[in-house]
């Protein structure tokens, strides 16, 4: 019979120790790759969904920058009837606001004098009847009081 030394044990130990080694080396490499086979696959997916996606937001973006020159040449227009509108009322009332005021300051004044004859014609003058202690009114002769 052939008696095992301690050399070989040791021996025997340590590949025993490589194989199991090994063997964990080897599972721990075929799920990297799985992960690694899953990871392609996902962003393949991304790629895939993400490409159509950018070049929508990258018509909107155009046509957005389209609406902007759109409103901005629109801005532009409107200054510029604006100050077309600002030296027309500014002409306007140049032209007819000193002559209209004057019109307006002559009617007024002929007015005032018209109606200030009126006002200066003395009208009568109301009757009263004082009693000692107080002033009693008298009336006309259609039974209203002056």
């Amino acid at each position: 019979m052939h008696t095992v030394s301690g050399g070989e044990v040791a021996g025997i130990l340590v590949a025993v120790f490589w194989a199991i080694l090994v063997s964990f080396l080897a599972v721990a490499l075929a799920r990297l790759a799985q992960a690694l086979r899953a990871t392609t696959k996902l962003v393949a997916d991304v790629t895939d969904q993400t490409v159509p996606l950018l070049a929508d937001a990258s018509a909107a973006v155009r046509s957005a920058q389209t609406q902007i020159d759109r409103v901005d040449s629109i801005a532009s227009d409107v200054q510029e009837v604006t100050s077309n509108a600002s030296a027309l009322s500014t002409t306007v009332a140049s032209t007819f606001g000193g002559p209209l005021v004057k019109v307006a300051a002559f009617g007024y004044g002929v007015r005032r004098a018209l109606g200030g004859r009126k006002e200066d014609v003395p009208g009568k003058a109301s009757r009263r009847t004082v009693i000692v202690g107080r002033t009693v009114s008298r009336r006309n002769a259609r039974g209203k009081r002056d």
